[in-house]
């Protein structure tokens, strides 16, 4: 019999009359319960905003990307690749040529991250379903066609259906010394018109246009040179196991390979560190909300002194008592920390069911709050309750360990 915790469940449970201690040990369950309901949902909710950014970066970007380790760009080498496409679970190779150029309509300028992607970019980006204007093509009639983010049309203010007035994109030349007398004479300029718009997020939408890579080679001459070659991978293939065979076949060639976590890290290490400073924020609440288990330990070990001190007469040793105490203490902090779990949960399961708290905003791609629940936070939400409970309850188990037998009156 665990003689610790039955005395700990009478003290807690089975008092014949409600008095200010058990006032005080209410409020310590229902402060770690709010504070540990807050961990619970404020980081499910971090979560699913990481789950939403990766996701929604993934809709353009690649499975796998090669890219230089210096430089912008590389020879696309022709046993390179197909080298790659014979590695089992690659489904598609495209072959990309971007930077930034200055695009120009009528009288507005912007810079931009100009895209060429070859003719399978279809295969490789999920993204026909988020075109909002125009034409889902790159190549029409045999003329090349420029894709542009809804906010480049928009800044611009470009027309889709006027054929008469062309996007103008200017770009550095490369092969001839700066001219100072005739700045124009230092760029590239290429016209090309537009045959439709998408709405994915606001970096793309801000920022970017797909044109051909022909069309993009050979404004920014760069001929056989590619700046980044993007994998998708067939839905069974292993991204681990594939992406160590590529890295075995380019490592040769100074590239490196990224999948698509690692072409967004600066976004999930920002999300990640968030995460860590709420958790960090939150845990001192939970520990402020837990010093009443520190009041109330040492309120009950003054009111039961005489009981104690019987106990101890009894043969009761100070370990005992010391368990006691440091178990009472438990059981307020996990009847806490279970209650605010439960109530968590509950919030989170709701939200992500029907979506009870909204951005505020109106958009097409998300309406409320993203929520992922994890039990790795349930694990460290449990593990840090157990902490602070035995810091909390330490003191006064020891004070109510130092009790002798000539306190019994």
């Amino acid at each position: 019999m665990n003689v610790a915790g039955f005395i700990a469940r009478r003290y807690l449970f089975y008092k014949k009359k409600k008095n200010f201690i058990n006032i005080i040990s209410a409020i310590s369950v229902a402060g770690v319960a709010v504070g540990t309901a807050a961990m619970v949902i404020v980081l499910s909710v971090f979560n699913g905003l990481e789950h939403f950014t990766r996701s929604l970066y993934a809709t353009y970007h690649a499975d796998l990307e090669i890219t230089p380790v210096k430089g912008k760009s590389f020879p696309a080498d022709t046993a390179m690749l197909a080298r790659i496409a014979q590695i089992d679970g690659v489904q598609a190779i495209t072959e990309v040529v971007a930077d930034d150029a200055l695009l120009r309509y009528k009288d507005a300028q912007l810079v931009v991250k100009l895209k060429g992607v070859s003719a399978n970019f279809d295969q490789q980006y999920p993204i026909r379903d988020k075109l909002v204007g125009g034409n889902f093509a790159l190549w029409q009639h045999n003329t090349p066609r420029a894709i542009l983010g809804i906010g480049v049309q928009m800044q611009l203010s470009i027309n889709l259906g006027d054929e008469m007035e062309p996007l103008v994109f200017w770009y550095p030349r490369k092969d001839r010394p700066v001219n100072m007398a005739d700045p124009s004479q230092n760029f590239e300029q290429r016209i090309i018109l537009p045959s439709g718009t998408l709405a994915i997020e606001q970096q793309f939408d801000q920022s970017y246009v797909l044109v051909p890579i022909e069309w993009a080679q050979d404004l920014m001459q760069y001929h056989n040179r590619r700046t980044a070659i993007e994998i998708k991978l067939r839905e069974t293939a292993d991204l681990s196991t594939v992406q160590n065979t590529l890295r075995k076949i380019v490592d040769a060639y100074g590239l490196q390979v990224k999948n698509s976590e690692e072409q967004q890290e600066s976004i999930m290490r920002a999300i990640r560190i968030e995460k860590l400073f709420v958790f960090v924020a939150l845990a001192f609440v939970l520990a402020i909300a837990s010093f009443n288990i520190f009041f109330t330990l040492s309120m009950l070990a003054i009111e039961k002194r005489h009981d104690l001190a019987v106990l101890a007469a009894m043969g009761a040793s100070h370990e005992l008592i010391r368990r006691i105490f440091l178990t009472e203490g438990f059981f307020i902090a996990w009847l806490g920390a279970l209650a605010g779990m439960a109530f968590g949960f509950v919030v989170c399961f709701l939200q992500t069911r029907f979506g009870l708290v909204s951005l505020g905003i109106q958009s097409s791609v998300i309406q409320a709050y993203p929520v992922q629940m994890q039990w790795t936070d349930f694990l460290y939400i449990g593990l840090l309750v157990l902490i602070i409970t035995g810091l909390a309850s330490y003191v006064p188990a020891r004070r109510a360990a130092a009790v002798s037998v000539s306190e019994i009156r």
